[in-house]
């Protein structure tokens, strides 16, 4: 458990990232994210599925981290979604693209720190109303997971729908120095 888990317990019930975010790792998150380089979804998938295995066992459906429409729109994809498709096919678990939905568009998190964050992504994530997760094991997939507070936002929004549990799983993780 991490030093910001232990102080503050999260909304979701574990998560693992396979990478931590520095150097190569930093690169090949930035160039799938931003640089078009989708081909690499399979095999960031893979890598994804091997460190969850233990996450991925008894779930029920996968869904990513949404983009606003907007976001979606200028990036023409979203990374976490690509990341979801590939483990629930891999995994043969649901696969939900649209199961939250981001309710307004929010700034970049880059560069804000822990409240920052949390202020920029509180009620910005809801269920789609058509749409039903009561008593599913849920996991949330991401490219990065810095503080956490993405990934808390999500789970709330899922565990107030009656989600049995959250599970993120992240390509990357920034470790904080000291961890």
């Amino acid at each position: 458990m991490c030093g910001g888990c232990a102080a503050e317990t999260p909304a979701f019930d574990r998560a693992r990232a396979v990478l931590r975010y520095n150097g190569v790792a930093r690169s090949l998150v930035l160039g799938f994210k931003h640089g078009d380089r989708t081909h690499a979804a399979p095999a960031f998938a893979d890598w994804i599925g091997r460190g969850g295995e233990v996450l991925l066992d008894g779930a029920d459906m996968v869904t990513p981290v949404p983009l606003h429409r907007w976001r979606l729109f200028t990036r023409r994809y979203n990374q976490s979604g690509l990341l979801a498709r590939e483990i629930a096919a891999a995994w043969g678990l649901d696969f939900s693209p649209d199961l939250l939905r981001r309710t307004r568009p929010t700034p970049s998190q880059g560069g804000l720190n822990r409240r920052e964050r949390f202020l920029n992504v509180r009620g910005a994530f809801k269920l789609r109303a058509e749409r039903t997760v009561e008593g599913r094991r849920v996991i949330l997939v991401d490219d990065v997971m810095t503080t956490g507070t993405t990934a808390n936002a999500c789970a709330r929004a899922l565990k107030r729908a009656g989600a049995e549990t959250v599970d993120v799983l992240t390509l990357a993780r920034v470790v904080p120095a000291g961890d």
